[in-house]
Parts: structure tokens; C-alpha cells; sequence
């Protein structure tokens, strides 16, 4: 592995060897998911708490302010939608030259082992990691499992295994019973995606539990920017992933700030308020 190559795979994976990822490239197959339809809005407080962003290309021009120093893991596969039947149909939709005129730190892209469609997205991968050692940019593999595809360890420990086996440097898949097999058998880092909305306790056990088994980190979005206090969310999953929080210390720190925001947002308002009364005498 190159040195180029290295500097910017540490950028994303702290030095205790663990990093926590906020994902907010969903639109790219669903659209105006919830929670990102004014995607400034969101990203833009969780940014400093973030170890990396996966967004699109379109959501970092328009976005994501260029000042931040935050590292970025560009999708650039798609060329499906929801209203596909079979979500393998995916392309690689960006080249690697606007990746690096984005000055990111990895490129993504989702594979689809044993789908109608598992050929062209391996071959995808291995075009995208020939083309990232041609000029040191890391490569991540998300095991994508469509809508019908299985999530038990037997199926993720062989998609990632593949992933690695063709030359990901890391792989994003989901948590699974067993997970720790799957992160045995697979020679890179693995990244747990966070998956659909749970509550924040839930997020927090599921988080504690990948990284208890091995996991290098998270990779989550909807239960970070959906949560009713996104950054106490995030604050409390990085409390989890590089402190080693406790699932009860973890959610008894979300609680706590989530309060003190609410406080501190009371005051403001009262101070709203109350300059609007003066200005009527």
C-alpha cells in the first residue's frame, strides 16, 4: 500500500484503529430520505463530530462547506432507484479524476453478491480499486443486500471476504448474529452500517455490540440525523466507538445532552421574547 494511499486511509480510521462515519448519500437511490431534504441543514452541525462523511458528489459541491476539514468517502456508484424491483442494476457514476478534483479521502461503492447483477458490480470494484492504487485513493466496499437478499453471517462473511479478496481496502456490511466470524474472516476493516431508524438506545446496544466483535468503526446516518437530537446522537455513538462507552453510559449521555440543548434553546427563545417585548415600549 502506498504512502498516498495510507495518509488518506488514516484520515478516516483514527489512530486507536476505529472511526465513526456519518452517511448521508441516500438520496442517490431514495431520494429526499427524511431528514435530508435541506441536507445544509443537517450536515452542518454534525460535521465536527463526524470522523468522515459519505455523501455524493452533488451533496459536497452544494452542501458541505469547503473549509471543513473533515474526510470524505465519495459514492460513486448508482444509477438505480426505489422504484427498481432489483436494486443491483448499479454503475460506477463518477471517475476518479473528479474524485480527486474533490480532494476526498476513499471512494464507495456497493456490491451485490448474489444478485442478478453480482458480476458487473465485482468487476466495478476492481476497476475502481485499479484505479485507485493508480493514484493512492482507498477503496470501500459496501456489501449492499438489495430488498430480498440475506443478512446472516454465512451471506455477509462471504460478500466481504469477496470485497477483500479483490482488494478493498475496508468494507461497510451490517451487523448480523455471529459478526464476529464475519470480521474474523475478512482481512480488512470492517464498518457497521447503521441500517433503518431505531431508537436511540437501540443504536447505541447495536454499536456497542460491532464494536465489542470487531468492528473498525460505523458507518450511520438515519440514526444519527433522524434522531429527535442528532448531535447528542453522535456525540454519544463516538462516546461508544472511541471510549468505550457502556450502551447505558452512551444513551445516559444522549439523554443529558439532549436536555441541555433543549435548555439551552428555552433560553434562547425567552431572550427572543423578551427583546421583542422591549421593542414595543
Amino acid at each position: 500500500m502506498d504512502w498516498g494511499l495510507k495518509n488518506r486511509l488514516s484520515r478516516i480510521i483514527k489512530p486507536d484503529g476505529r472511526t465513526v462515519m456519518l452517511a448521508v448519500d441516500h438520496g442517490y437511490f431514495l431520494g429526499p430520505t427524511t431528514g435530508l431534504e435541506d441536507a445544509v441543514k443537517t450536515i452542518r452541525p454534525l460535521l465536527p463530530y463526524a470522523d468522515a462523511l459519505m455523501p455524493t458528489r452533488g451533496i459536497v459541491r452544494t452542501s458541505v462547506d469547503p473549509s471543513s476539514e473533515t474526510p470524505i468517502v465519495l459514492r460513486v456508484s448508482g444509477g438505480n432507484s426505489i422504484l427498481d424491483e432489483d436494486l443491483s442494476f448499479e454503475g460506477l457514476t463518477v471517475a476518479m479524476e473528479d474524485a480527486i478534483r474533490l480532494n476526498v479521502s476513499a471512494v464507495a461503492l456497493s456490491i451485490y453478491v448474489g444478485s442478478a447483477n453480482q458480476k458487473e458490480t465485482l468487476l466495478n470494484l476492481t476497476k475502481l480499486i485499479d484505479e485507485g492504487h493508480r493514484v493512492g485513493m482507498p477503496v470501500l466496499a459496501v456489501t449492499a443486500v438489495g430488498k430480498s437478499m440475506g443478512r446472516d453471517a454465512r451471506y455477509l462473511a462471504l460478500a466481504c471476504r469477496i470485497a477483500a479478496e479483490l482488494g478493498a481496502h475496508f468494507v461497510k456490511t451490517y451487523y448480523c448474529e455471529g459478526f464476529e466470524q464475519v470480521v474474523k474472516t475478512c482481512p480488512v476493516p470492517l464498518v457497521m452500517a447503521g441500517g433503518k431508524k431505531l431508537p436511540e438506545a437501540e443504536a447505541l446496544e447495536l454499536t456497542y455490540k460491532a464494536i465489542k466483535r470487531g468492528a473498525a468503526g460505523v458507518d450511520m446516518g438515519r440514526n444519527i440525523f433522524q434522531s429527535e437530537a442528532p448531535v447528542a446522537m453522535i456525540k454519544a455513538v463516538r462516546a461508544v466507538v472511541h471510549e468505550n462507552a457502556t450502551p447505558k453510559q452512551a444513551y445516559d449521555l444522549f439523554l443529558s445532552l439532549k436536555g441541555s440543548a433543549k435548555a439551552k434553546k428555552g433560553k434562547l427563545k425567552g431572550v427572543t421574547a423578551s427583546t421583542a417585548d422591549l421593542g414595543r415600549h
